[in-house]
């Protein structure tokens, strides 16, 4: 029998990153339109920078305009297009990337103008979920927001969007192309929003049963790169994947949280908030964000080392305003503080629901786990006294493992044990409940 030949290993070829050219738009006013307050142009331009490179770009120049109000043609006016034209040209760009949302007509316009292609601040983002989401509830939610964000900008562009379904050839006689595949965009959009819908009804199943059982509920919130994973990995022992770059994390991980009560918790790691998200797209993945609503506790992550962090902590909490979170449970976790020390800088001043802490070197960890388990008012610990069998190693083994056993003692083949425990605990051993009588007065 003749043997097969050997599979030829491919060599793998590394792909030329696109060379991009970013452009920032800041108000001139302070409070003005599309910024967050404080912002300015080089605060723009560097987050832009980090999105580019998380993206895969090759950020070859930049540039930048202020304006009290955006061009309705250009965003940043005509002059200002001739500029970052030539810039980019000399710089070999392939990619023009502003740091705005534009509107159909400006990004025609530019297109038309720069003879380049042109992204702007949500298509950026929406590229970089697209390539971090993995679970089949974070694709669906993507594809949504991409379609929703598509469908009012297909005039002019000739879109054929093959990629959306099977190929042309269903078009009804006279039916104008675009027209056909905004009709193919809406039908695809009916289609996740059904899928979407069946997730949110599996997600609220799993939060009546998680309630049903009594589990406290932590979810870590924060700017996108505040450190969140690798402080989700040192609270649960974990090795979920953590990354320095810009919305690593997308589909949110859930993990039973160790705490010194031995109450039964779960730890919730969601994707990071940046500012001027797109509200369509934090509607598109309202079906992640509702596992905040029912957090007990939200632990709100800062880099402390990033000098940026006040107007990013300004972000998240608009942010969590919107969702109807801003009374939630909040215990304010300062990150990074060793990247303090090693820059020379001044730790932040600690107010009251504040600790610092260092997922990294593990500075500060015992005193995060003390401070969370304190926050959860919820299923508070109590003190009870069981009367067990003493073959009834099941529960005994349940009263050890959940909670803390302060004594046990034999009286008349039975087993009086003096507890500690979870009062959801408690209610589950009731027939094994004693009754200690009130002392007289």
């Amino acid at each position: 029998m003749r043997q097969r030949p050997r599979r030829v290993e491919h060599i793998r070829r590394v792909k030329a990153r696109e060379k991009a050219y970013l452009v920032g738009w800041v108000p001139g006013r302070a409070q003005g339109f599309g910024a967050a307050p404080g912002m300015n142009a080089e605060d723009s331009l560097e987050e832009l920078r980090e999105l580019a490179a998380s993206a895969g770009a090759q950020v070859v120049g930049a540039d930048a305009q202020r304006g009290h109000e955006p061009d309705p043609a250009t965003l940043v006016g005509r002059g200002k297009v001739q500029q970052i034209l030539a810039g980019a040209s000399a710089l070999g760009a392939e990619v023009v990337i502003f740091d705005h949302d534009l509107t159909p007509t400006q990004l025609r316009n530019l297109e038309q103008a720069l003879d380049l292609k042109v992204l702007d601040r949500t298509q950026l983002i929406l590229d970089i979920f697209a390539a971090r989401a993995r679970s089949r509830e974070g694709q669906l939610q993507v594809e949504l927001a991409q379609l929703n964000y598509l469908l009012p900008r297909l005039g002019g562009r000739g879109t054929l969007l093959s990629r959306l379904g099977g190929g042309i050839g269903t078009r009804g006689p006279g039916e104008q192309q675009l027209e056909f595949d905004r009709r193919r965009i809406r039908a695809r959009i009916r289609k996740l929003e059904e899928g979407i819908e069946r997730v949110r009804s599996e997600r609220s199943l799993h939060r009546e049963r998680r309630k049903a059982r009594r589990f406290l509920i932590v979810a870590l919130v924060g700017y996108t790169n505040a450190g969140k994973s690798t402080l989700f990995n040192a609270l649960t022992r974990s090795n979920v994947a953590a990354s320095a770059k810009v919305f690593a994390t997308l589909d949110p991980t859930v993990r039973q949280l160790p705490l010194e009560s031995r109450r039964a918790a779960l730890l919730s790691d969601t994707v990071g908030f940046i500012r001027k998200l797109p509200a369509h797209l934090v509607s598109a993945f309202q079906a992640t964000l509702e596992e905040l609503e029912a957090a007990d506790l939200l632990l709100q992550v800062t880099d402390a080392a990033d000098p940026r962090h006040s107007r990013q902590d300004a972000a998240v909490e608009s942010l969590l305003e919107s969702l109807g979170l801003a009374a939630r449970p909040r215990l304010k976790v300062w990150n990074k503080v060793d990247l303090l020390d090693c820059q020379g800088m001044m730790r932040p001043a600690l107010g009251p629901g504040e600790v610092a802490v260092s997922a990294l070197s593990g500075e500060g960890m015992e005193s995060l786990s003390r401070r969370i388990d304190e926050a959860l008012v919820a299923d508070p610990v109590v003190e009870a006294d069981f009367d067990l069998s003493l073959d009834d190693g099941k529960r005994l083994a349940l009263l050890y493992r959940q909670g803390t056993v302060v004594s046990t003692r034999v009286e008349e083949n039975r087993l009086r044990v003096h507890a500690r425990v979870a009062e959801s605990l408690r209610d589950r051993f009731r027939d094994a409940l004693v009754s200690v009588p009130e002392k007289e007065p």
